[in-house]
């Protein structure tokens, strides 16, 4: 039996570190300092942000910063003191000499700490594995910010609703639809309910054949648009992520059986999912349904056409997390993990199709996190 881990540490803001936001529960513009001692959480800040810390964060302890770096100072009167300096000096006061860091912990505060004779230790994939279960208050954040997303695409559809066909232009109020027009329309639909969508993916015609080619220039009539919204929760940090299709105009028979395949895809895929499936499963049978309609993945010297990315990942304070639905990870899905489920096809000249939903792992059937209508060829 493995031996249990040390303590966590970690060095980073928690803006864009979801480790430091979910061992604090709070948002810290800076890198600061945060770990684990006999079962409490600490964490080191200046006075710049000691008072919020320690009145709303869920740390136990919170030192101030400018002790930690008088002592530092006291210890290593010769040397420039930082952040390696204030760990060390602080661990040896609480007589913790190891931790457990994550993958992307800075390589130069490592090497000053092992140098200063702290003992670090990389985590066996996630720092807080407990992570990829989320509670029902998390899915019920996940829930809203899909529900942000369903905003942007209800945005989107309302411009293209309103459009007009002018030979190879949509023309809306005047003015041609374009890639940056209607992300502009998602994240103020975003924004305006408490959520920032950025990265945002409007992309048609062959664009839409990079599944992460976020779309420019103008939006043409007849073709394939992929538009794809992961807004981030202001209030909390947590992701929505959805992809729906649209297509303006007429489509075509083969964008017609395309789509179809993509739907009936993500729907073989939701079938699997419950506790205990293995992802790869989940993902394989995506690969099978499309090799049985005739839809071929191949790479060509330009680029990969067909199905060639995974069925889907997990999703939380970060919009990429585990688990993951692909050929590549051999793993169950746990009970209360959180997945998207998006299945496309990608074909130039004739265009890309993705549809994307979030579903939290029961026993039996997903819990459906996601909610928006699948109606994509607007006339």
């Amino acid at each position: 039996m493995a031996r249990p881990l040390p303590p966590p540490l970690l060095y980073a803001d928690s803006e864009h570190n979801a480790d430091a936001l979910y061992f604090g529960r709070i948002k810290v513009p800076d890198a600061f300092i945060a770990f684990g001692c006999r079962g409490r959480k600490y964490a080191v800040v200046s006075a710049l942000e000691f008072g919020r810390v320690k009145r709303t964060s869920a740390f136990d302890v919170v030192l101030p910063l400018e002790e930690g770096m008088q002592s530092a100072r006291e210890k290593w009167p010769q040397r420039a003191v930082g952040p390696a300096e204030v760990i060390a000096v602080t661990a040896r006061k609480l007589k913790q000499t190891s931790f457990t860091i994550a993958e992307d912990f800075p390589a130069a505060l490592y090497a000053r700490l092992t140098a200063l004779g702290l003992k670090l230790t990389f985590a066996r994939g996630m720092l807080f594995p407990e992570r990829e279960i989320k509670s029902a208050a998390e899915a019920a954040q996940i829930r809203e910010g899909n529900r942000c997303s369903a905003l942007g695409f209800a945005a989107v559809e309302r411009i293209l609703r309103g459009s007009r066909i002018k030979g190879r232009q949509l023309v809306y109020r005047g003015r041609p639809v374009t890639s940056e027009s209607l992300k502009f329309a998602v994240e103020a639909a975003c924004l305006e309910a408490g959520a920032i969508s950025t990265g945002t993916i409007v992309a048609g015609g062959d664009q839409a054949c990079d599944p992460h080619e976020t779309g420019s220039g103008p939006i043409r009539p007849h073709e394939l648009v992929i538009v794809d919204i992961f807004p981030r929760l202001v209030a909390t940090g947590y992701h929505g992520d959805m992809t729906r299709t649209y297509l303006k105009g007429r489509a075509s028979d083969a964008q017609r059986a395309l789509v179809a395949a993509v739907r009936d895809a993500q729907l073989a895929a939701l079938g699997l999912i419950k506790t205990g499936v293995n992802g790869r499963s989940v993902h394989a049978k995506v690969v099978e349904l499309f090799a049985a309609r005739g839809y071929e993945t191949r790479r060509t010297p330009q680029r990969s056409i067909g199905f060639f990315h995974g069925t889907g990942h997990g999703l939380g304070l970060a919009v990429h997390e585990p688990p993951r639905l692909s050929s590549v990870v051999d793993s169950p899905l746990l009970r209360g993990a959180v997945v998207t489920v998006e299945p496309g096809l990608y074909y130039p000249g004739l265009g890309g199709c993705r549809i994307e939903d979030v579903v939290q792992v029961t026993d039996r059937a997903p819990r459906l996190l996601s909610s928006h209508p699948y109606d994509w060829e607007i006339r």
